[in-house]
């Protein structure tokens, strides 16, 4: 079952309480767009991630399991499985203080096993995982302009409707099940990680032969090699040798970890996924490089960590 809707907005409902926990680069932005029709309760570790929060109209809490004690949802924006399973069983873990009835909605790509593993042990408290890993980036988390894909029974899905319809202009309900969502995002991550991959080789080699890096992306962009990912992240590899690079809106090591998920998940099932596996080599050897906090489009400096040939002067 996949279903596809535009949603853009919903309904405010003052009632409604999400708590977000993790104010960083998505989750301030998410938060302060929830803050726009629901409660909002935020924890973050970082004072001044508070401060940014409360001053948006979140209201902040100095622990995660105060944030979370009368929310309808938790909405968790981790970086892998390792903190999903601190954040909610850890030492000083939110799940034992959920009310039943309650749904986590988790936003990040984990990969599938550890989503399944998770909504187990929700399942016997009385919680309910919805599984909606999400893409856009924090501007447009902001704006409520997120592509989110979900796996979570309808009852759940219900539940968390208020947080995902201020969250996403489009959202696709792919299963019934928390994993369904991860398993797509995995596929879309494969596409992702092999297109910046194919991007930076094919500007590299633009360069190599000593063509105008502008007017290359320019014609690439405009025809039948084009891509999302070459126009966006084309765009930045044109900045990687300049400074400090890009500004980093998607980390590289970000697509160290999705690429691993992507190659675990096709032996998980016994598929032989090549053109995957060169592009996670790829981002390794960036993360090696010191690129690893860099903006993912800094691995066209992995293929050619140099420009050989100098972009033509501005006109006087």
């Amino acid at each position: 079952m996949t279903e596809t809707t535009a949603t853009g907005s919903t309904a405010a409902d003052p009632s409604y309480t999400v708590a977000v926990l993790g104010l960083g680069a998505m989750g301030l932005p998410m938060a302060t767009r929830l803050a726009s029709g629901l409660r909002v309760h935020g924890f973050d570790i970082s004072p001044e991630r508070l401060g940014l929060a409360s001053a948006a109209g979140v209201t902040t809490f100095e622990s995660a399991r105060a944030a979370v004690a009368e929310a309808n949802a938790v909405l968790l924006a981790v970086r892998n499985g390792a903190q999903l399973e601190d954040v909610l069983f850890g030492e000083a873990g939110v799940a034992g203080g959920l009310a039943p009835g309650a749904v986590v909605i988790l936003t990040s790509t984990v990969g599938t096993g550890a989503v399944s593993a998770t909504a187990a042990r929700l399942e016997a408290l009385g919680v309910e995982l919805v599984d909606a890993p999400l893409s856009g980036g924090p501007a447009r988390a902001g704006k409520g302009d997120l592509l989110v894909v979900v796996g979570a029974s309808p009852a759940a899905r219900d539940r968390a409707q208020p947080v995902l319809g201020l969250l996403a202009s489009t959202l696709t309900v792919v299963g019934d099940r928390a994993g369904d969502g991860q398993a797509l995002k995995t596929v879309n991550q494969l596409l992702c990680g092999v297109h910046i991959a194919a991007a930076a080789e094919a500007l590299a080699l633009a360069d190599a032969l000593g063509l105008d890096r502008e007017k290359t992306l320019e014609a690439l962009t405009a025809g039948a090699a084009g891509s999302f990912m070459l126009a966006d992240r084309g765009r930045r590899m044109l900045e990687a040798y300049d400074g400090e690079g890009a500004p980093v809106l998607s980390r590289l090591d970000i697509f160290v970890k999705d690429m691993g998920i992507v190659g675990r998940a096709a032996r998980d099932v016994a598929l032989a996924t090549p053109v995957a596996a060169a592009a996670e080599q790829l981002f390794l050897l960036g993360q090696a490089a010191g690129l690893e906090a860099s903006d993912d489009s800094a691995v066209i400096k992995v293929v050619s960590p140099e420009l050989r040939h100098a972009p033509a002067p501005a006109p006087a």
